[in-house]
Order: C-alpha cells, then sequence, then structure tokens
C-alpha cells in the first residue's frame, strides 16, 4: 500500500500540512492511571451529566481537560487490573483469555504465582504475532514506541518492541517500572533501582530532565522526523509514570501541600501532572508543525489507580469507586479514555470521514481491545483475515451515538494471586458477578454480585439474594470463558480449577 502526504510548504520554520491521505494516531498510555486521578469528572449522574468528586480536586489535569474539552470520554471503560494485559490487548485488539499474558510478566522470573496456570505466556508477544504497529507498518506507516513497553520477559522476542511492528523503540524493554525518574540518577542507571534501569536515554543522563519530559522530547523529535520524511506516524507514547517509586516531580510539589494527604500522595500527583505536561507538550508540538488536524489522540490508562491512598479494596484510591490496581473491582479496572482529534476542524476530510463528538461524554462500554480494530478503521486498514479480535470498533461511539454492535459485557479474568487472587470478573448489561477460584478447596468457590445500576460503587452484595442471577451470571461467564480459551488455576496436583455452578 502507498500513502503519501503532500503539499508541505515551509512556514516560519515549521512544517505545514495542507493535505493528508490517512491520519496519525497517537495512542497516550498511562501507567497505573485510574478514573480518578484527574480534574477531569467522567463519571456521571445517570442522565450523562459529569459529577465531580473530591479526587476530582485534587488533581491538576489541564492537558486532559484541554482534549476533553475537543473530543469525547468515557465514563465506562474498562481495561485489564494489571500492566502486560492490557499492553498485549492493545496490541492484539485480543483478551487476556485469548491471547494467555494474563498477569503483569516479571523480566527475569515466571511469575505465575503459586496457583497460577503453567501454560500463561509469560513470555509475551512474538514476532509473529499480528499486532497494531505490525498492521499499521505494512501500510505504510512510521510506527513510534516510546516509553514503557512490558511486552515480554528478558531474553523474550517482545521484549524490544521492534520486534513486534515498531520501527523506532525509545526507551522500552521488559521492565514495568522505572529504576527511576530521576535525569540526574540516570533513571536508574546511576542511582536508584539499577536491575529497572530505563534504557537508551544517556544523552540526559546528569541533567535535571524529569523522565516524562525525557520521553516527551524524544516522541516530538520523532514525530517532526515522520513529518520531514512524508509518512504517516503510528506513536505508542507509553509513559512510565505514574507507576512507583513515587518519586516527586519537584516542579509541581508547590501545588499540593494538603495537610490530609500523605506524602507519598502529594508526589503520585506530582507524577500525574508531569504526565499532563507531556501531553500538552505533544499537542503543541502537532500545532507547530502544522498537523493537530490529521492526528488522533487516544488517551488512557492501563489498569486501575496505584495512589498511595487508603487499603487496596476499600473506597479511598479512585473514590467513590471501590479498589485499586490488581483488584477486582471497578476502581482496579475502569480507567479514563479521552478520544480527540488534536485540533478539530469539521472541514477537515479526514474529520469528516471520522467525526468526534466534542465536549461529551460516552456513557455506553469501551475496552482496550476496542483500541486495535478502532486505529484500523480510522487508518483504512483491513485487519489480517486469520487473526481474531475480541474488540469492537469505537468509530460509532466516538461520534457520541450508541453501538448497537457491542455486546454489554466485559471479562476480565486473572487466574494468579495479587491483590485480588485468582478471579474472574464478568459485566453483563448492569449486572457484575466477581467469582473467586480456590485451588486449595476447588469445590468450594466465593463469588459477589453487584447491580451497578443502582450500586456503581460495589457496596451491596446480592449473591445471596439474587440466587438465580446469580446462576446465569456464571453460566455465561463459563460459557465465555472456554470460547476464548480461558486458562485457570492450577490445585496442587496441576488440574485445572473450573467454575462450580452452585
Amino acid at each position: 500500500m502507498k500513502n503519501k502526504l503532500s503539499a508541505f510548504v515551509l512556514l516560519s520554520g515549521s512544517l505545514v500540512v495542507q493535505a493528508q491521505e490517512r491520519p496519525n494516531v497517537i495512542i497516550f498510555l498511562v501507567d497505573d492511571m485510574g478514573l480518578m486521578d484527574t480534574q477531569v469528572p467522567f463519571m456521571t449522574d445517570g442522565k450523562g451529566n459529569p459529577v465531580r468528586y473530591p479526587l476530582n480536586d485534587w488533581y491538576r489535569t489541564p492537558g486532559m481537560e484541554r482534549l476533553a474539552s475537543q473530543g469525547i470520554r468515557f465514563s465506562t471503560f474498562y481495561a485489564q487490573s494489571v500492566s502486560s494485559p492490557t499492553r498485549a490487548s492493545i496490541m492484539t485488539g485480543q483478551n487476556a483469555t485469548r491471547h494467555r499474558t494474563t498477569n503483569w510478566i516479571n523480566s527475569e522470573t515466571n511469575n505465575k504465582t503459586p496457583y497460577g496456570p503453567k501454560e500463561w505466556n509469560w513470555t509475551g508477544l512474538k514476532s509473529n504475532d499480528v499486532t497494531l504497529p505490525r498492521v499499521l507498518q505494512q501500510a505504510g506507516y512510521r510506527t513510534i514506541h516510546v516509553g514503557k513497553a512490558h511486552f515480554g520477559c528478558v531474553g523474550s522476542e517482545g521484549e524490544n518492541p521492534q520486534h513486534i511492528g515498531f520501527d523506532v523503540n525509545i526507551a522500552g524493554s521488559s521492565i514495568g517500572q522505572p529504576g527511576s525518574y530521576y535525569g540526574e540518577w540516570g533513571y536508574g542507571n546511576i542511582k536508584g533501582n539499577r536491575k529497572r534501569a530505563v534504557p537508551g536515554l544517556e544523552k540526559y543522563f546528569g541533567t535535571d530532565t524529569f523522565l516524562s519530559d525525557a520521553l516527551t522530547i524524544e516522541a516530538n523529535a520523532e514525530i517532526t522526523k515522520a513529518v520531514e520524511e512524508k509518512k504517516p506516524f503510528f506513536l505508542y507514547m507509553a509513559h512510565y509514570a505514574v507507576h512507583a517509586p513515587f518519586e516527586p516531580d519537584k516542579r509541581f510539589l508547590d501545588n499540593y501541600t494538603s495537610p490530609d494527604k500523605p506524602g507519598t500522595a502529594k508526589n503520585f500527583a506530582t507524577l500525574i501532572e508531569g504526565m499532563d505536561k507531556s501531553l500538552i507538550d505533544i499537542m503543541d508540538k502537532l500545532e507547530t508543525l502544522g498537523i493537530a488536524e490529521n492526528t488522533l489522540i487516544i488517551f488512557l490508562g492501563d489498569n486501575g489507580s496505584d495512589a498511595p491512598l487508603g487499603d487496596e479494596k476499600g473506597h479511598f484510591s479512585s473514590a467513590p469507586l471501590r479498589g485499586k490496581k490488581g483488584t477486582e473491582y471497578e476502581g482496579g479496572i475502569r480507567v479514563p479514555c479521552i478520544v480527540g482529534w488534536a485540533k478539530p476542524n469539521s472541514k477537515n476530510a479526514l474529520q469528516k470521514s471520522f467525526p468526534v463528538k466534542q465536549k461529551a461524554i460516552q456513557e455506553q462500554m469501551g475496552t482496550v481491545m476496542d483500541i486495535y480494530p478502532t486505529v484500523l478503521s480510522l487508518a483504512g486498514v483491513k485487519n489480517h483475515d486469520s487473526h481474531v479480535v475480541d474488540g469492537v470498533d469505537l468509530k460509532t461511539q466516538i461520534a457520541g451515538k450508541t453501538s448497537k454492535k457491542r455486546t454489554e459485557s466485559f471479562l476480565m479474568h486473572f487466574p494468579h494471586a495479587h491483590r485480588g487472587s485468582y478471579f474472574t470478573a464478568f459485566r453483563d448489561g448492569n449486572w457484575k458477578l466477581i467469582y473467586w477460584y480456590h485451588p486449595e478447596t476447588p469445590a468450594h468457590p466465593a463469588y459477589e454480585l453487584y447491580n451497578l445500576a443502582v450500586d456503581p460503587f460495589e457496596n451491596n452484595d446480592l449473591a445471596g439474594s439474587k440466587k438465580d442471577v446469580l446462576v446465569s451470571m456464571i453460566r455465561e461467564m463459563s460459557a465465555r470463558l472456554e470460547s476464548e480459551g480461558a486458562l485457570y488455576p492450577e490445585d496442587a496436583n496441576g488440574n485445572a480449577v473450573k467454575p462450580v455452578i452452585p
């Protein structure tokens, strides 16, 4: 396939794109950012009106506010509960049950955990996998990876993003967190957690360049190269922020002085604001280059919040939602998602073909599996015929309408031990089932049932009073797990522990 950028004009030192056949795409992914880690309210009152909660008044995210004002945000957007499964789902459009990277990937050792399935995909993505960057690369896109990869363990094919379809890899490896955010410390290469030192940013060592800024500078340089090469680009901007260690971005500390919050929470807030500055800097660069009208940004988090506020399964880090990163509750699996053109223009041909409703909230569900088919739809590129996709194209929803193509269900399967251990969370319509496998006593699982329409914060377990709904949900969950080829926890003898119908 041949793609052309045409009619470039050099004006005041900036390249101005007058016409472009295919849009540029940026996936702006934030590590460990939950739904409430922003000043932008995502939750609604049931009538589609945004509702502010105290955490929205704690964080400062003007960049997200800017993008939300010119695009659409999802009130209910689901991810996997931890990092690597979500990243593999974005790359493939498949649920974790299908690609089988069901836990975060530890770089050096197989972290299946005591009763985890032996066959889980610890080595991650392979060079022959059908991936979003590979398909776009084959269609003529310049594909750029900046930041955290976490697609495979040390020595695996997926360790290097260039093996899965990226033309460029900056700072991506097997690691899931940075050794440090400080340039003075070499991002862990000089001081900090050297086992998790960020690679490839030596030019910033010994400087006061915060990691989020270094990645942004590199991303903007790669965007400029793509423009100079007259190629559409796909930028996967995957920040290490706001993952631990919660080292403060000192530029923003004065904005967080509340005596009601611990120091670590203030540090976390500075990481949020520094990440948000990155979004502003990239959007400003697109304007300077004259390509903002032709560039769609998809902003999202990779799992629930890890903000150091309260316990893991209460209403704290993601309040009023329950739970945080790694848990089975809504606060562990709901993430912010905003889609918008970097500069809206109703007369732009690309925007006419892929309209985005401005200043809008989409209440219909979306998931990380939907990104793959949505980006291909936007780019006018076909999926490989043999590649199964579990997501749906969000084009209709992004336009502010209700999609009749999607089922109102989401399956999140985690057959490992973590904050939430050996569980499947299954949502169908307003009902949500949480099913815990007990590998030591397989015949005696546990479960909770919630009606999210009336109990969005998961306070009232109805498993005991709605037995008919419970049984129906477990049956549906079991069928879905089987259809997607799920692996299950294993008992002490290595036997799969499958759902039990009560």
